[in-house]
């Protein structure tokens, strides 16, 4: 037996992580993580703040034996497999185009060495690729890949490795410094699915898109970081029935999805899955006011507060506000997806991308583009005492009930300096329906 490198990335737990289990087979383990400058620089302050707890929580559960060092991963994880002497460096697969590339540089590097990268398990119940249609090419709807992937079922989860031992003899840099997160790490994952477990997952399914309640998992940001395995969900699960339990499972499932489809378009990163030749408006001072939460819509105002005040937005929320941008201020989805990646907590290339492009009518959805959310009538029907808007929204919350939604309505709606609407909705609505039918001619 020889000592082994683990190169954490997008798996910073110790319970249910195979590359974990694989690599103590070989001996002690080197837990390894590198700070990626090109990936620190493009994450914005929130993600990169909420990664750096996350790192801080994996170096506590180590008890300090993680290394850490900062610099290009091609160059690092070469570097340090020399320093200790192995043969092996292990890592859980990566899925999305960069990391695709950077494992590669990676794995050619290390060859010049006589040192293998083995790659065992993904951050996936069933790893991007995997499921694909009788002919073998990849699905592009989500319902008959839902189907493919229930029948198609997971491993049970990989328990921690007995007699784990940390190989203590190899420095590393210090971590910048970073507030205290008690959200971050892997015991504050379990916890919060626990917690769900006991008192929302039953209503899920008839709770998840009431914003003013707050119902979700929250777990969305632990699943980015890999602090919980999707599969020690699923397994948590297994045998117990309920329309929650359903609709948990399928939300999982539209994770996985995305990253299947990512997998195999990875040029839909950044651009449209479906290439659609709309005419789009430029980003101009509406979509600075949209940045801002001051379009003079509330419940748009109010997801992009939060979404700046807390580093997260409600799903339902997400799609309101999405929308908005797309198809009443026509400015194409990257420039949104961006301003959500820069500042969501669990931003997730993936899911967050391809979310937007199912909402901007380019993506996966079978549904077409007409699809345009009405952010009053959306409103008034997720957040129908408007508790979610007053939140948010200090200068609405002198308005009670309905009225938070239609401050145009009241003597006193403008009183505390809440702006007024930006746009006729109806207006822009038919506007969007004209774009898309000279892009279908």
């Amino acid at each position: 037996m020889a000592d082994s490198i683990l190169w954490f990335r997008r798996d910073l737990r110790l319970s249910d992580h195979p590359a974990l289990v694989a690599a103590a087979a070989d001996g002690a383990v080197l837990p390894l993580f590198v700070l990626d400058d090109t990936l620190l620089r493009t994450a914005g302050d929130t993600r990169r703040n909420r990664l750096l707890a996350s790192v801080r929580a994996l170096h506590e559960a180590t008890d300090g034996a993680l290394v850490i060092r900062r610099g290009k991963a091609e160059e690092v994880v070469p570097a340090v497999a020399q320093e200790l002497g192995t043969s092996a460096v292990h890592i859980t697969g990566e899925p999305f185009p960069y990391g695709r590339r950077r494992d590669d540089a990676v794995r050619k590097a290390l060859q010049s060495t006589d040192i293998e990268l083995l790659t065992t398990g993904t951050p996936y119940a069933v790893g991007p690729g995997r499921i694909v249609k009788g002919d073998g090419t990849p699905f592009k709807v989500f319902t008959p890949f839902s189907r493919a992937w229930r029948d198609r079922g997971w491993h049970s989860p990989a328990g921690r490795p007995t007699g784990l031992r940390w190989v203590r003899r190899i420095d590393g840099d210090a971590l910048p410094d970073t507030a205290p997160d008690e959200r971050a790490g892997e015991q504050a994952a379990l916890d919060r699915w626990n917690d769900f477990r006991e008192s929302d997952l039953g209503e899920y399914d008839d709770q998840r898109d009431r914003p003013d309640r707050d119902r979700t998992s929250r777990l969305s940001e632990h699943l980015k970081y890999g602090e919980i395995h999707p599969r020690t969900l699923l397994d948590a699960m297994k045998g117990t029935r309920g329309d929650g339990v359903e609709r948990f499972t399928t939300e999982l499932c539209w994770r996985e999805f995305y990253a299947d489809v990512l997998w195999n378009r990875p040029d839909s990163a950044w651009g449209d899955l479906n290439d659609l030749p709309m005419k789009y408006d430029d980003p101009d001072e509406k979509f600075e006011a949209w940045q801002q939460g001051r379009t003079g819509f509330p419940m748009v105002d109010a997801g992009m507060r939060q979404l700046l005040a807390e580093g997260w937005m409600h799903n339902r929320v997400r799609m309101i506000t999405a929308s908005f941008l797309v198809k009443h201020l026509h400015v194409w989805w990257p420039h949104g997806a961006r301003h959500f990646l820069d500042h969501l907590r669990d931003g997730d290339l993936a899911s967050n991308n391809h979310g937007w492009q199912w909402v901007a009518g380019t993506g996966t959805d079978a549904s077409p583009y007409f699809r345009i959310f009405n952010p009053l009538t959306q409103g008034l029907k997720f957040d129908p005492q408007g508790d979610y808007v007053r939140r948010y929204v200090p200068e609405l919350r002198h308005l009670s009930g309905r009225a938070a939604h239609e401050p145009w309505t009241q003597d006193d709606g403008y009183a505390q300096g809440y702006p007024e609407r930006l746009l006729d909705l109806g207006a822009e609505r038919e506007e969007s329906l004209a774009r898309y039918a000279a892009a279908r001619r």
